[in-house]
């Protein structure tokens, strides 16, 4: 799962690190997409990669910006100007995203499979990016975006109804549930709490997380 903004940061950190990766990339003259990335321990960020390219996460920093990251990469590889200045960044709502894979939710290893029903969830807020229809061979990712629209963390995680209704609805041939999962580690308090990390699904499902 990905969302925006962090639970884990203040205003003044989001501030400071926000205007750290600005100034290199002015300093860079970088043009383009790119996302920085950093891991954030007893208030400190600490590097670890710049990716030059748009990323999986992207749905997120769209919703709360309501700005097409794509378009822009497209008009700035085509040698336009870059008609955002930092002042017109405003974050709004609060966005989750989680990415619905075909694999098997407990050994992790991939379970294509043809698509015997598939009705997609909708309504406000809710974005699904997938090349995925009804009668389709999966080799591929399916991504889940709620955005609540002037409102808190807690009204996005309304999301798990939109995951739920994925849940009862993309079985393959075997009639087996991809994305049980989603709704059930949602609902831990930990997740509510945003107080998890990179090995948090490992340990859930090592807990027998799926039959809690």
């Amino acid at each position: 799962m990905e969302e925006g903004p962090c639970p884990a940061l203040n205003e003044a950190a989001r501030s400071a690190i926000g205007e750290t990766v600005a100034k290199a990339m002015r300093e860079f003259q970088y043009l383009g997409v790119g996302t920085v990335e950093f891991l954030y321990e007893d208030g400190k960020f600490n590097f670890i990669e710049m990716n030059t390219r748009i990323q999986v996460e992207h749905p997120v920093t769209e919703m709360i910006t309501d700005i097409d990251l794509v378009i822009e990469q497209i008009r700035v590889a085509a040698g336009n100007a870059l008609e955002l200045t930092q002042q017109d960044i405003k974050f709004h709502g609060h966005a989750i995203e989680c990415r619905i894979n075909a694999e098997n939710p407990v050994s992790f290893r991939p379970s294509p499979g043809k698509i015997v029903h598939y009705h997609p969830p909708g309504g406000l807020g809710v974005r699904v990016d997938s090349a995925v229809y009804h009668g389709y061979t999966i080799p591929s990712v399916l991504r889940l975006s709620r955005r609540q629209a002037h409102r808190s963390r807690q009204d996005a995680r309304r999301m798990s109804d939109a995951a739920q209704a994925c849940a009862g609805r993309i079985r393959d041939r075997r009639h087996r549930d991809h994305v049980a999962a989603v709704p059930r580690a949602r609902a831990r308090k930990d997740i509510i709490d945003g107080d998890y990390h990179i090995r948090w699904l490992e340990e859930f499902l090592a807990r027998g997380g799926m039959d809690e």
